[in-house]
């Protein structure tokens, strides 16, 4: 009877989710039940799942939709034509191209025509007319209804009456519902919305009973809709696994392979003598053989054997750290053995599926990567993994205040207040709640590769998302789910830097350098000091002022502590206390008093502290006596994924018999349970942190040793915390001669020729890419520009976009003055351009002469033209200050006036917002003086609300300097916004 249901994953259409359909179907005692999504297979396996579970039949289908246009319906009949059905979707899905309207005939699927769109004497043996209810009347003079079935659409639920938060009774319209969401869909106002666009009011889930009444006259079509769904089946197996397991030629080949592959690695890791090292990588090659995870290993190998072909950079970070296996294929550059990192934390016999291998590129090589595994392992094999955002508080009243029309200072005041100011702003937050957890597109997964034993259509649908590469309708959950592991291949801007920097220091030093030699990094004196001294701007992970702070307060100097510090660092750690109280036991390690011997034996590395998922895993086996793999289950289980089956009481319950047949103390047992409970849920994975410590070094590293290409890496990537202005301000201290962009000398990115450095015209606003490509390409082929003329007979450049040059200093080598290339290129531009020949003269003429006054250029107003064409300065911004920084103390002598109250003259660099528990509102900030010095200050409350902080210019701060751990901040007291000086023509 119900052969075109439509959930939440119709996308803006339907408002019932998957688990409402199939409990609405139960409640109506309904036995057999159809999902058919449009042009959507998202959650079909999320239905039979759920299906089964009430005893219900499932069919799987899809409504097959031109735009607003419904062409037909599709029913598989069993799994080959759900496969055909996978195929079809997909094959317009990802050529974005139209469905036909008519299809030819098909064995294993049914076709559903809407009445008037096919005539009836053409339909094959497998297509079917729907009549809906209304439709009934146009039934009366038809003799045969053989081909006649039932069409009633479910797409949204009854109407409702509720009684809201305020006792007050309200009625929820779920059409209303239903044509916001289309309006939103279709990006347009509420009044504006076609009919067409939208379902019917009768598209709801009918009693059967009254469907029945309704096709009384024409009881056939009952019979006919019974047997069309009766003859559906789908088998769809949620136990085994789908992913590739098969490398080679067979399971037994492969671990031959990876046996081979893994000790050529240990010999070169740990010499051919580590006993220790040996004894744990043969432990781990059984398990991993054990639970068929071979091929798993090896496709990861593969891939990173071709990123290093191919001169990419990579760090595999995550819990394949743990593992001395990944250690030795170089998967990973974390020495599990080094950190007695658990492999058990990746691993174990009582884990069914693979965990994930994380690894990192550069953004400019993982979709190279990525087509790589489509060509290695075949396009029906591979595809990227789906997602599905969805609609959250802010997003629903941007978007609904938009399909209401309202002023965008009128949504932001609704987003910040959540109270109604009219019947508009009550209705979005009437309804808005609905639409919450709704997804609204297809999107795709920020890093997953799925890689299938069969064809990947045996289990999804594929779209093509901006990417350009096929990507499942199917999310991770549901990949895990049914078997499907994907491979995460992520792309960060930190390996970006590492590689431009070693192609700069390469082209300007003629060096190579061993980026994976990692433990040279890590015993360097001058690094260590770098990171004592927390001169770690632009080095992934530790370059926050929070983790400055941090390292500083620690005296951080070597790989372990590094290791905790970017696990500590979390605000879950800071927020409970914790941080600070490995801090105080770093510092006095004498006065830990432990809990248990326990936790003295296997925690004095963190001090008795719980500062890694690792240490749950620990206490838990040695302390309570559960296995190591049950310890991984407990691990998990206290992080949430479990908190919601019997999972985690089961592993409670084991903890605390096991303890206590252990003799421990009920008391003390109950204490170090909460202990753990506590720091599971926030904790760090140890390998992780190891691993974002790795690259850490890596970036450290040619810090140190060359600053000026790291820093033009990291300015050419676009990546870190701060601003690109701060990479520019880190350049100059560093000794970068930096000079502004350059007709002759700069790039479309900033480029670096031994200590000079030439800003790219990326940084310039409003400059076209098509001019800069046309520029730069017409100076390599004819070489440099002579002068103002030259640069406009060859380029054709239009007079905005030059004067944008000239007034950037990207004619300076002329000797002229900004004043007097503005006033020729006003002549020159529209003179050439009316005068331009066809073809570019063989010979250059001498450029014209002009007697003009002497126009001189005045540095502040460089300075303003800098800031207002690339958001900075070229140098100390210091100089645009209507202070003078003689009259304030420096950065640098804030030391020696502890529990002073003092003056500082600063530049905003950033700020944090923080909301205390009486859920006021307080920040921490970031700034610089004269001198390019950090000054960190603390904005309490009341501080907070009087002296607004703005995120860019100058500031007087007066306030009381405090130190913590030897960390000098400022207690900010008052605040006073300073005024950038006159350009030189505002001053008369």
């Amino acid at each position: 009877m119900y052969l075109n249901c439509k959930t939440v994953y119709s996308f803006c259409y339907g408002t019932l989710t998957t688990k409402e359909l199939v409990e609405l179907a139960m409640e109506n005692s309904v036995d057999t039940l159809a999902l058919t999504n449009i042009n959507s297979t998202y959650d079909e396996w999320e239905f039979v799942k759920l299906c089964r579970e009430k005893n219900i039949n499932p069919v799987l289908g899809v409504e097959i939709r031109n735009g607003h246009k419904l062409c037909y319906i599709l029913l598989s009949k069993n799994n080959t034509g759900l496969r055909w059905i996978h195929e079809f979707l997909s094959a317009h899905l990802t050529t974005k191209t139209d469905f036909p309207f008519v299809l030819d005939e098909l064995v294993d699927v049914f076709t559903i025509y809407p009445w008037g769109t096919k005539d009836i004497s053409d339909l094959t043996a497998n297509e079917r007319i729907g009549i809906r209810s209304a439709q009934v009347p146009k039934l009366f003079n038809q003799k045969d209804l053989s081909a006649f079935v039932i069409l009633q659409p479910v797409t949204i639920q009854e109407n409702q009456t509720i009684v809201n938060d305020q006792g007050i009774t309200e009625t929820i319209d779920y059409y209303y519902l239903h044509c916001l969401l289309r309006a939103i869909k279709n990006n347009t106002v509420l009044s504006k919305l076609e009919n067409s666009w939208c379902a019917t009011r009768d598209e709801t889930f009918v009693n059967p009973t009254t469907l029945f009444n309704t096709f009384k006259n024409h009881y056939a079509l009952v019979t006919n809709t019974y047997r069309l769904l009766e003859s559906c089946t789908i088998e769809m197996d949620f136990q085994d696994d789908k992913t590739k397991q098969i490398y080679g030629g067979s399971r037994q080949d492969d671990f031959i392979l990876l046996e081979k592959l893994s000790r050529q690695g240990l010999y070169r890791r740990y010499g051919k003598k580590n006993k220790l090292a040996n004894e744990r990588l043969q432990k781990e090659l059984k398990v991993i053989y054990d639970l068929g995870f071979t091929g798993y290993f090896l496709i990861n190998h593969d891939m990173v054997q071709y990123s290093l072909s191919q001169g990419y950079y990579h760090v595999g970070r995550g819990s394949g750290a743990n593992s001395i296996v990944a250690y030795c294929l170089g998967i990973t550059d974390v020495d599990p053995i080094e950190l007695n990192l658990f492999f058990e934390r990746f691993l174990n016999a009582e884990r069914t599926s693979p965990p994930d291998f994380d690894i990192d590129f550069s953004y400019t090589d993982r979709d190279d990567v990525m087509e790589y595994l489509f060509t290695r392992y075949g396009k029906q094999h591979v595809a990227l993994l789906g997602s599905c955002p969805t609609f959250k508080s802010d997003s629903i009243i941007r978007q609904l205040g938009k399909v209401y029309g309202l002023p965008d200072e009128e949504i932001k005041t609704l987003q910040r207040t959540n109270t109604p100011t009219c019947a508009k702003t009550k209705k979005i937050l009437q309804y808005g709640p609905l639409m919450r957890g709704f997804p609204y597109n297809p999107s795709l997964h920020p890093c997953g590769v799925l890689i299938s034993n069969e064809p990947i259509l045996n289990f999804t649908s594929l779209f093509m998302p901006p990417k350009g590469m096929p990507t499942t309708l199917m999310d991770m959950f549901t990949a895990e789910d049914i078997g499907l592991n994907k491979f995460d291949v992520l792309s960060q801007r930190g390996l970006g830097h590492i590689r431009e920097s070693l192609s700069l220091i390469k082209q300007n030093h003629g060096k190579e350098i061993d980026i994976h030699d990692v433990k040279k990094f890590q015993r360097d004196e001058r690094v260590k000091k770098q990171i004592r001294e927390a001169n770690t701007i632009g080095c992934f992970y530790i370059e926050s002022p929070a983790m400055r702070q941090l390292l500083k307060k620690l005296t951080c100097d070597d790989y372990s502590t590094l290791v905790a510090a970017s696990s500590i660092i979390r605000p879950g750690v800071a927020q409970s206390g914790m941080m600070r109280t490995y801090i105080e036991r770093y510092h006095q390690p004498e006065k830990v008093e432990y809990i248990h011997a326990m936790f003295k034996e296997h925690l004095s590395e963190t001090f008795g502290v719980m500062v890694f998922q690792e240490d749950v895993i620990k206490i838990a086996h040695y302390y309570g006596g559960i296995s190591l793999g049950q310890a991984d289950i407990l691990r998990r289980a206290m992080s949430g994924k479990y908190r919601s089956s019997n999972k985690f009481n089961e592993v409670k319950k084991d903890f605390f018999d096991s303890a206590i047949a252990l003799g421990r103390d009920p008391a003390e047992v109950t204490e170090v349970w909460r202990q753990m409970e506590s720091f599971a849920g926030y904790s760090f994975n140890k390998a992780h942190s190891a691993s974002f410590a790795v690259e850490s070094y890596m970036s450290l590293y040619l810090k140190t040793y060359y600053p000026q290409e790291f820093m033009v890496a990291v300015i050419n990537n676009f990546g870190g915390f701060y601003s690109r202005e701060l990479y520019f301000l880190e350049l100059l201290k560093c000794g970068g001669k930096i000079e502004a962009p350059c007709i002759n000398h700069s790039d479309h990115y900033t480029n670096i020729h031994r200590s000079r450095v030439y800003i790219g015209f990326i940084h310039i606003k409003g400059l076209q890419d098509k001019l800069i490509e046309k520029f730069l390409e017409e100076r390599k082929i004819n070489g440099e520009y002579l002068h103002l003329q030259n640069f406009i007979e060859r380029t054709g450049v239009g007079l905005e976009q030059l004067n944008t040059l000239i007034r950037i200093g990207a004619f300076r080598f002329t000797g002229k003055s900004k004043k007097t290339l503005l006033w020729e290129a006003n002549f020159l531009q529209k003179k050439i351009m009316v005068e331009a020949p066809e073809v570019q003269p063989l010979f250059h003429e001498e450029p014209l002469t002009f007697q003009l006054p002497e126009l001189i250029d005045q540095p502040i107003d460089d300075l303003y033209d800098q800031m207002e064409i690339m958001g900075f300065t070229i140098g100390n911004p210091f100089a645009m200050a209507d202070a003078e920084p003689a009259d304030f103390i420096a950065a640098k002598t804030m030391p020696s006036h502890i529990n002073k109250t003092v003056a500082v003259l600063t530049y905003f660099i950033a700020r944090k917002h923080v909301t205390t528990k009486n859920d006021d509102q307080m920040f921490f900030g970031t700034f610089v003086d004269n001198e390019l010095e950090w000054i960190d200050t603390v904005h309490f409350p009341d501080v907070a609300k009087k002296y607004p902080l703005h995120t860019s210019g100058f500031y007087k701060i007066k306030g009381k300097v405090v130190a913590d751990f030897g960390v000098v901040s400022l207690e900010v007291q008052q605040m006073e916004r300073v005024h950038y000086k006159k350009r030189s023509y505002d001053r008369f």
